[in-house]
């Protein structure tokens, strides 16, 4: 070969897969990661990007299925007792080794990080003492059967207790706290513009192909595409689905999609009471009482929402109508529950019932940068209740400003996603459901200040339930209960898309979360 030929087939290399050569990996995220505390705020952003600087016990893979990590191995004792061998020879990101200490000190932080808006406390809900047999091995000890352990400490970062005693949440995106035991170390963090990070070449997991990992922050839909086309990164996530079917076509890149748990739900505010300037008369005049209360008023507001309008028109095909919060398949789905049948006619006549013949004026908050087509979902469903007389002002704010004011319950009725990272029908349940209780350490999600006895109960009995048939159908006793009462709006289930330069793979996951671990240069 000549000296111009192979000067001509390097360039050619290059361009087909820089990164690869070059060992850098770009990472385009479409929300921002809002801190390096992996314990401080349950979102998916933050999950995604603290996975490469921690690990946790227990790690799933792209189809939520449990696998060894920190933990060797693991077994039941007894019905109320877990035995977890850890992995020996692990050290931190500082050389010094991983014990059962760290383990027994991070599960006293989880549910007491200040400020946390929604943390990781549900997913310890269980254990009543963490006994350490020896530096690598732990028994966790329960009230009741807890058959979803492993499941729920797969969302649980480890850190350690030498680095995080008494360091506070800046202290971790400072980098003075964020010293973990994952496949890549933390350089720096600027918030709402890139975390840069370096291979940790002591990684029990193996040596990763990346030296250097930028996940750079770019919510602007049509900026993300734009960033890809150019070169400018490697791969983006939430394909604006207004450039799916371009993106399919084009050579230069290639295309991967799953099913996600992620699902979109509308939340009312039960917290509520009459006189609030959000929930108003037709004249501007604040409601007596907080009609949200009314299940007539949930089921009429559910009634006058077309789905599989949302599904085909405003997420093209990206997402489907569903009436419960976990996709097809997953453990826990009822196939029996469908969403409620399109009628805007019925919705007018159970307002009319509900003492609302003339409906009312809301205020409806959603963020507009954070999930696919957040800020047109929005206004779909606004455009619908306005035919049945309920009047929306639509409110929408960037992630970051919409976080703080949600943490304070400022909107009687808000846009929001929940993505069930165990697969199974517990998560939604015990964070987002659950009557918010920091003893039983449920709840943490619930934006809605809402309370159902019923609910708490069938998620205590479910999850102490070893049998997993009995299980999934105390799961679908729960959805069939949650269907007919719909405490929250169910809307849209998600489909998960990223886009990869030519040269790369991709494992998608479920979780949508995208790390560097997923991306591989091809053979």
């Amino acid at each position: 070969m000549s000296r111009i030929a192979r000067a001509a087939l390097a360039g050619a290399i290059a361009l087909a897969a820089p990164s690869a050569f070059a060992q850098t990996l770009t990472l385009a995220s479409a929300a921002p990661v809002t801190t390096i505390d992996p314990h401080f705020h349950n979102v998916g952003p933050n999950n995604a990007l603290t996975m490469h600087i921690f690990d946790r016990l227990v790690e799933r893979d792209g189809r939520a299925r449990p696998h060894p990590s920190l933990a060797e191995s693991w077994r039941v004792i007894s019905d109320t007792v877990w035995e977890f061998k850890l992995r020996q020879g692990v050290t931190w990101h500082d050389g010094r080794p991983f014990t059962a200490d760290d383990v027994v000190f991070t599960f006293g932080r989880v549910p007491n990080v200040p400020n946390s808006p929604g943390g990781f406390q549900g997913f310890l809900r269980a254990i009543t003492r963490v006994e350490v047999v020896d530096p690598h091995t732990i028994r966790l000890h329960t009230s009741a059967p807890h058959p979803l352990m492993p499941l729920d400490l797969a969302s649980v970062s480890i850190v350690a207790r030498h680095a995080a005693e008494g360091a506070s949440t800046e202290d971790y995106n400072s980098g003075k706290a964020a010293i973990g035991t994952g496949p890549y170390r933390l350089v720096s963090y600027r918030l709402g513009d890139r975390v840069e990070m370096e291979r940790n070449p002591n990684w029990f997991g193996g040596t990763e192909p990346w030296a250097r990992v930028s996940y750079r922050i770019i919510t602007n839909d049509g900026a993300r595409t734009a960033a890809l086309l150019a070169g400018d990164v490697d791969l983006i996530e939430q394909i604006p689905t207004s450039d799916l079917a371009r993106l399919r076509r084009d050579a230069r890149v290639t295309v991967t999609s799953i099913p996600s748990t992620r699902t979109v739900y509308i939340v009312p505010d039960y917290g509520r009471e009459g006189g609030d300037p959000q929930v108003t008369d037709n004249a501007g005049n604040p409601l007596p009482a907080n009609p949200f209360r009314d299940a007539r008023v949930r089921r009429a507001l559910s009634m006058a929402i077309n789905r599989q309008a949302l599904a085909d028109q405003v997420m093209e095909g990206a997402g489907t109508a569903t009436a419960q919060w976990l996709p097809e398949g997953a453990f826990g789905y009822n196939p029996a529950v469908r969403p409620r049948a399109y009628d805007p006619d019925g919705a007018r006549r159970l307002l009319a019932e509900a003492g609302y013949p003339e409906g009312f004026r809301v205020t409806f908050s959603t963020p507009n940068d954070r999930w696919p087509n957040d800020g047109r979902l929005t206004q779909a469903v606004a455009q619908m209740w306005t035919r049945i007389g309920v009047r929306v002002q639509v409110q929408a704010l960037p992630w970051t400003g919409f976080v703080p004011r949600r943490a304070r319950y400022d909107f009687a009725v808000q846009l929001a996603a929940w993505g069930s990272s165990t697969g199974e029908g517990s998560n939604f349940l015990a964070n987002v459901v659950a009557t918010r209780d920091r003893v039983r350490l449920t709840g943490a999600n619930n934006n809605a200040r809402f309370s159902d006895p019923a609910f708490d109960d069938l998620l205590a009995r479910a999850s102490a339930t070893l049998d997993d048939e009995r299980r999934e159908a105390m799961w679908h006793e729960a959805t069939v209960r949650y269907a007919e009462t719909e405490p929250y709006i169910q809307l849209i289930q998600y489909v998960n898309t990223w886009a990869v330069r030519r040269g790369m793979t991709h494992d998608p996951r479920m979780d949508e979360r995208t790390i560097a671990m997923g991306v591989r240069p091809a053979r």
